[in-house]
């Protein structure tokens, strides 16, 4: 095998077929869809872009105490071209609203990853209590069966 390879995320052609649900901020379905973006990111090699970028803080001896004991592979690829890719699948999978929301310009999926968790998991208490209150207020006489009421 040759010490450069192509990046597994490069021979990603279609991102949905992965992630069959788009995110949007009127559906409940944000844990769902982050536990297969990071299923799916963890598959092809790119999880490290969902977390904070190392800043290198670490001595000279550290870094290479790492290089020995961790085995890297090693891609053609740049990372500022995987972390477009990663960024296009987090885009592709959002709804248009979500996607004008959070889109910044010259953004990493990192930080796009970021806001999009906040947006949904900040609001955590104010949508627990909207749903409890539609769930409080429902009513059997709301539904024709008693199937389409549970």
């Amino acid at each position: 095998m040759s010490s450069s390879t192509i990046h597994p995320a490069v021979t990603v052609n279609n991102i949905k077929n992965f992630i069959p649900l788009i995110l949007d901020s009127q559906t409940e379905h944000y844990n769902t869809w982050a536990e297969l973006f990071v299923l799916h990111c963890k598959a092809y090699d790119v999880f490290d872009h969902l977390q904070a970028r190392d800043t290198g803080t670490s001595s000279s001896t550290e870094k290479e105490k790492e290089k020995e004991t961790i085995p890297k592979h090693t891609y053609l690829e740049s990372w500022e071209r995987i972390d477009s890719i990663v960024l296009q699948w987090i885009y592709g999978t959002i709804s248009q609203d979500l996607m004008h929301t959070i889109m910044i310009t010259n953004t990493t999926a990192y930080d796009a990853w970021c806001r999009l968790k906040n947006s949904f998991l900040d609001n955590q208490a104010a949508r627990t209590i909207t749903i409890q209150n539609k769930f409080f207020n429902t009513r059997l006489e709301q539904f024709s069966t008693m199937a389409e009421y549970c």
